[in-house]
């Protein structure tokens, strides 16, 4: 329950507290429009779109297609990379349950990472390093609530609306690096062809976030909350196979982000996204907001 001197400070809040709880009475349009205004303080133009957030709210109105269900389903979405890249790149699954308190944990190994296969932000994620220390009601309790969370109605992220509330198992991953958690790359693909990797990396002290383009030039420009890495990410071994593979699995979309993960010498994928922050994220500096949207071409 946030304070009254939250919302004092966040008037904006408010609005994004009642959309959360009667943003049904609203069509898809008008709830962005409001939800964009509420998130980020810009008015929304979805006429003409031309910064990155904007299109991506109007792909999320006018760009639905039946496969982007299975496409961003935490557990789906493994046959469909895989009949693309192949099996070698998927992460295991060792379990998958329709809830939390369905968990076999006698079955899992030591190290292990839960998932949400609707997604949930950081809620939707546990990562196991020892299953002895772990607790399991705790557990249990996060991912409960973070199967409650729903991109659609909330965001309105089309995708989502369909895909099945499941929790999955999965290998634990590890680079081993000292320096917080496995990095994640991400591959910000412009009809089909990948022009941007971020690295995030720093998952246990607070994420950092670098972006870099294909060259491994280091771009000006991150998101809010997301500073640079203290020390400057170095350009993983497998690169040029990441970018291959998100050519692959991001060709015929107009905008993909495409996630993989290095772990001794092999690539693994991550997920599909195809809104990232959900289209609400706060450049800095703003001019990199016009510059990635107009990678976008719009039908």
């Amino acid at each position: 329950m946030k304070s009254i001197a939250y919302y004092i400070k966040e008037p904006r809040a408010i609005g994004k507290s009642f959309l959360y709880h009667f943003g049904g009475m609203f069509s898809d349009a008008r709830y962005l429009r409001l939800m964009y205004y509420f998130q980020t303080g810009k008015r929304l133009h979805l006429k003409h779109p031309k910064t990155f957030n904007e299109k991506l709210q109007w792909l999320k109105l006018y760009d639905r297609k039946p496969e982007y269900t299975t496409m961003v389903d935490k557990y789906a979405v493994k046959d469909y990379v895989a009949k693309i890249i192949g099996q070698e790149y998927i992460i295991p699954t060792l379990g998958v349950w329709n809830n939390p308190e369905e968990i076999a944990w006698d079955e899992l190994p030591k190290q292990f990472v839960l998932k949400t296969t609707r997604g949930g932000g950081g809620k939707g994620v546990v990562i196991c390093r020892d299953k002895s220390r772990l607790n399991r009601a705790e557990t249990i309790i996060q991912l409960r609530s973070a199967m409650k969370q729903d991109l659609y109605k909330n965001f309105r992220e089309w995708p989502y609306k369909n895909v099945k509330s499941r929790v999955i198992a999965e290998e634990f991953l590890s680079d081993d690096d000292g320096e917080g958690g496995i990095k994640d790359y991400k591959f910000f693909c412009f009809n089909g062809k990948p022009l941007y990797c971020g690295v995030f990396s720093g998952r246990w002290s607070g994420v950092n976030a670098d972006y870099f383009d294909m060259n491994w030039n280091h771009l000006p420009f991150t998101l809010k909350n997301n500073p640079f890495a203290k020390i400057r990410p170095v350009k993983p071994q497998t690169f040029e196979t990441m970018c291959q593979l998100s050519t692959r699995l991001s060709a015929g979309h107009p905008h993909l982000r495409v996630d993989f993960y290095e772990v001794n010498g092999k690539v693994y994928f991550g997920e599909l996204t195809f809104f990232s922050a959900s289209g609400f994220g706060q450049f800095s500096p703003d001019e990199w907001d016009n510059k990635l949207g107009s990678y976008i071409q719009l039908r």
